[in-house]
């Protein structure tokens, strides 16, 4: 077996048995656990040891490797840091709060992204802590629940409250807001003619189709033990865990791995910030700026790693990536030309 399979596997399974462990501290030797829910706790295992298991085989390629690294040391470096950490909040909030980056391709983009989001990340604090019993909810008299949290007492409020109703209701808020994104989403990959032309039904639209049918489901439930006494309950239930620990056994394979792979874009601008402040590499052929030392240094030698050699032995360079991008153009052609002119001496 390979080393970075083995690697991975191990950094898998040692995340899988963390939460396993959290799980059981937190709701205090399982005591506060539902085992209703044994099921969807699974599922997220799985998932924490799939999502894991990828990101720790992407994390070991070579190029992924030296960004990860260097943003890290430059994010750290002491006579920078106050400005990176400025630089981090004004770019977490511009790409994973408002995303910014979204925006820039169309507004219908940018708000279905958002509503989605939102909805999710709204989900997600609601739904893992009340599953593996992190928080769970005591009566307090006739009138009053109080929030009990890692097995410590918190806050109470009433039953019949504006709080009440917006704390027990938080599921319904979020799937109004996926359900909203998921729609104007849909259209826009059922009428845009490029969309429609690059999209495919495992990458774009199975992840919408996945998120509609959590979202649904989760609102038939509310509807069933509200409205309908009941009514098709257990039906519903059953569907609705199907369909979300579907979804959590699938996360680590689909498009939806992007969610944990997308902030190591920010050691990517940290990379790029020093570059433009550090020395510039200039082209050994017309002496002109084309990149950052660092960047090129850093590219040879991930060339290095990946097998690719594009070292000079005997010439006015050491390597290819001395060259700027231009000159590289230039090259084949100054060649040819120089071809040519040997065959007329010979010829002449």
């Amino acid at each position: 077996m390979r080393r970075e399979v083995v690697l991975s596997t191990l950094t898998g399974v040692l995340a899988t048995a963390i939460l396993a462990v959290l799980i059981v501290v937190g709701s205090r030797r399982l005591s506060h656990f539902d085992a209703g829910l044994v099921g969807y706790t699974f599922a997220t295992l799985f998932s924490v040891f799939g999502i894991t298991y990828r990101y720790a085989m992407w994390l070991q390629r070579p190029p992924t490797w030296m960004y990860w690294k260097r943003g890290w040391q430059l994010f750290l470096d002491p006579r920078h840091f106050v400005r990176n950490l400025a630089s981090w909040a004004g770019r977490l909030f511009n790409a994973f709060v408002i995303n910014r980056f979204i925006w820039r391709r169309g507004a219908k983009r940018g708000v279905a992204h958002l509503l989605i989001m939102w909805g999710c990340i709204l989900a997600a604090v609601i739904t893992f802590p009340l599953v593996f019993g992190w928080i769970h909810f005591d009566v307090e008299g006739k009138d009053y629940y109080r929030v009990v949290v890692f097995g410590f007492e918190t806050l109470s409020f009433p039953i019949e409250s504006v709080l009440g109703a917006i704390i027990f209701h938080g599921l319904v808020w979020s799937a109004f807001l996926v359900i909203a994104g998921v729609m104007i989403a849909m259209r826009r990959r059922m009428r845009d003619r490029d969309a429609a032309a690059l999209q495919t039904f495992g990458e774009d639209v199975m992840p919408l189709v996945l998120l509609f049918a959590i979202s649904i489901t989760g609102l038939m439930l509310v509807v069933s033990y509200e409205w309908m006494r009941g009514y098709g309950y257990e039906f519903l239930a059953m569907l609705h865990a199907a369909v979300v620990i579907g979804t959590l056994v699938w996360l680590p394979f689909g498009k939806f791995f992007h969610i944990f792979q997308r902030p190591a874009q920010l050691g990517v601008a940290f990379y790029k910030d020093a570059g433009a402040r550090g020395p510039q590499a200039r082209c050994a052929r017309c002496g002109e700026a084309y990149a950052s030392q660092m960047h090129v240094d850093d590219l040879i030698e991930v060339e290095r790693q990946l097998g690719y050699q594009y070292g000079v032995r005997d010439g006015a360079i050491d390597h290819y990536q001395r060259v700027c991008p231009r000159c590289r153009r230039l090259l084949p052609a100054m060649a040819q030309g120089r071809l040519w002119r040997s065959v007329d001496e010979v010829s002449g």
